[in-house]
């Protein structure tokens, strides 16, 4: 079995960010989508990743909030995510225009999408997230079943 791979996600980290969604309780999520907040001004963290810990925030519920379909959400406050995300990147400078282009970047990798006719709603595609070449995951028993040594 690789060793740390794959972490069954249940009550735990990132199933409490999509709590709400009833689909969301029985996803494997690779070891890299378990970066903990880090430590103020980390460079190192993904902006699908800061994304998503906003998401979790009851805090910021006002800037950006999970919305209609599977894996959906809205950012309300463009202006004050991008400065959220600045702060966190130590680019005082950083504005919607640019983590917008730093989104487009995610669009080839599949990892979220913009949706169509929805101003500043973007869709996660957690297939892609998630389970993209990873050992199966059998959702009937909601167990992971890792194929390997």
């Amino acid at each position: 079995m690789r060793s740390g791979l794959l972490r069954e996600v249940r009550g735990t980290c990132l199933c409490s960010i999509l709590a709400p969604w009833p689909w969301a309780s029985r996803f494997a999520f690779p070891d890299w989508a378990y970066k903990p907040e880090s430590s103020p001004g980390s460079r190192q963290i993904q902006l699908w990743h800061f994304i998503l810990e906003l998401l979790q925030k009851e805090e910021y519920h006002d800037v950006i909030a999970w919305q209609g379909d599977y894996g959906e959400f809205v950012i309300k406050d463009p202006d004050e995510v991008a400065r959220l995300w600045g702060i966190r990147k130590c680019k005082p400078h950083m504005n919607y225009d640019k983590l917008s282009r730093a989104l487009r970047y995610y669009y080839n990798k599949r990892i979220l999408h913009k949706t169509k006719g929805k101003r500043f709603t973007y869709k996660f595609n957690f297939s892609k997230v998630v389970l993209v070449n990873y050992p199966l995951l059998d959702m009937a028993n909601s167990s992971l079943l890792l194929v390997g040594e």
